[in-house]
């Protein structure tokens, strides 16, 4: 990458990172991911970033020395729990209300998922971002959600499904489009808990 090399030392003093407002690295970040979804992670540039934030390659090359340090960096930027908060005072209603947050987002998780499939088995870094941003957080949530309902019995704590519920949430939302060829938007995440989260647990 010859912009990395005109730009001078590879170290990168705080006083040439702090020129970038925090504003404004979310900018970067948002339409780094964005692009990535859009286009595919093989497609995307440091260049075409940098144009469409107009901003110069230079810019970006000081901050993110290569494109998997700044898509690690944006994935980590863009960590969320969207179950966090969630407490209606049951588990059913818990798990109903954190089918609806999933489905709300699932369009945008699933494509990221797509596009960087790939490039996440190639790059640990990279897997290790993805994992810290947008599935631990959520499967620490969900846990959290199904220890409330043990603690309240509901379900007893050595019922044999509450491993795997995790894993039916988050599967229906990688295969619907797959499978169907739609996002499993939210109704159709609260109609799959519905019909086999809950049953499986033994509630309704």
């Amino acid at each position: 990458m010859t912009s990395q090399a005109a730009d001078g030392p590879d170290t990168v003093t705080a006083s040439r990172r702090s020129k970038i407002t925090p504003e404004r690295e979310q900018e970067f970040f948002d339409a780094v991911l964005e692009q990535i979804r859009a286009c595919g992670y093989d497609s995307v540039t440091m260049e075409g970033v940098a144009t469409s934030t107009r901003c110069s390659k230079s810019t970006l090359y000081r901050q993110w020395k290569t494109k998997p340090q700044f898509v690690a960096a944006a994935l980590r930027a863009s960590r969320r729990t969207r179950f966090e908060g969630i407490d209606t005072g049951s588990l059913a209603g818990d798990l109903k209300e954190a089918a609806r947050a999933a489905g709300a987002w699932s369009g945008k998780d699933t494509r990221l998922f797509q596009a960087l499939g790939h490039a996440v088995m190639q790059d640990p870094e990279l897997q290790r971002a993805l994992r810290e941003a947008l599935i631990d957080p959520e499967l620490d949530a969900l846990k959290e959600i199904l220890r409330r309902g043990v603690d309240r019995g509901e379900v007893a704590a050595d019922h044999p499904a509450l491993e795997y519920i995790p894993a039916q949430i988050f599967g229906v939302l990688r295969a619907r489009p797959v499978l169907e060829g739609e996002d499993a938007d939210p109704d159709y995440i609260v109609r799959f808990v519905e019909a086999a989260v809950l049953p499986t647990l033994g509630l309704t």
